[in-house]
């Protein structure tokens, strides 16, 4: 299961007490030597590889770092308590839930935030005239959200054929049918190229009209766009069922930029799929005479022109 949001609560630990203690080897000078206690554990969230989702975040929901050790006599301070690191995805935003502030974007693997600090240790008597109480650590409420990191995200109405295309051209499996919202989650898969050079591919379903408004699956997903360099948008040429291509390609513009402006001003490359139907080609001659951009023939099936397509996306920056 594909989980790209989650609200977990982070409780960082709490300072140890100071130490109150006299070395009384000389009875009329008694002299204090009560430690410190150590600092709480803070909560820290890193990036790390091979996580794909929040799924693990609906089942634990809290996360909590080590209290401080307890000062002791003749000067020991305690141990500071241990930090609890709490692995998510790369792409995953760190949200204050309180105050809506982000935190950080982890954006490659590594990446880390502290969410909750520890608190700080008390005073023993050694320095002091008294010893002291710990402080409690923070404790809040995070919200997590994934947005998947890939250089290319590809769009189009259900049963364009952009889960045959993904499938074909890189390492992803997603299943593939003739019905629509076969897929029900983001696919991301990776196309190598003879030279080493590689590009990572985001199958983003469910954008239909009134995506952006929550209509299907989309608003779950647009986000997912969001990151990637470029757009690859798949349009079903063989027109079944009374659809019209030019419609379908300015509908889904359309909701990208209701959704974001930002999003319509990404480089978009254009494939016109399912070639290998003969009706395809009538409306693709249409289709040029209203869209002035270049547009790249394909049958995801047979395999007719895709290496033209990857040579081209091959060049997104």
């Amino acid at each position: 299961m594909f989980v790209d949001e989650a609200l977990i609560v982070c409780a960082a630990g709490r300072g140890g007490k100071g130490c109150h203690s006299f070395d009384r080897s000389n009875p009329r000078r008694p002299r204090a030597n009560g430690g410190d206690g150590g600092d709480g554990g803070s909560v820290i969230i890193e990036a790390r590889p091979n996580i794909q989702t929040l799924l693990d975040f609906q089942f634990n929901r809290n996360f909590t770092a080590s209290d401080g050790a307890h000062g002791g006599s003749n000067h020991k301070n305690g141990a500071r308590g241990s930090d609890r690191v709490i692995g998510v995805p790369a792409g995953t935003e760190v949200i204050h839930q309180a105050t809506g502030d982000l935190l950080r974007d982890l954006d490659a693997i590594g990446a880390q935030v502290v969410v909750c600090r520890g608190g700080q240790g008390g005073r023993g008597n050694d320095r002091h005239h008294h010893a002291a109480e710990g402080l409690p650590g923070e404790v809040r409420e995070i919200r997590l959200k994934l947005k998947l990191i890939a250089d290319i995200g590809i769009i189009g109405f259900p049963n364009a054929g952009k889960s045959t295309f993904i499938s074909r051209v890189s390492n992803a499996r997603s299943k593939v049918a003739a019905y629509p919202f076969t897929t029900k989650n983001p696919i991301l898969g990776v196309v190598k190229f003879d030279d080493g050079d590689a590009k990572v591919l985001a199958d983003i379903p469910g954008i239909i009209e009134g995506a952006h408004a929550g209509r299907g699956m989309g608003l779950e997903f647009l986000k997912h766009v969001e990151r990637t360099k470029a757009l690859l948008h798949i349009i079903d040429f063989a027109a079944v069922d009374g659809r019209d291509p030019l419609s379908d390609y300015q509908a889904i513009r359309q909701e990208l930029g209701r959704y974001s402006p930002a999003l319509v001003s990404k480089e978009e490359v254009v494939a016109a799929n399912k070639m290998d139907v003969p009706e395809a080609r009538e409306h693709l001659k249409k289709f040029k005479k209203k869209i002035k951009k270049e547009i790249y023939p394909i049958s995801a099936v047979t395999g007719e022109g895709l290496d033209e397509l990857l040579n081209r996306l091959r060049k997104v920056k």
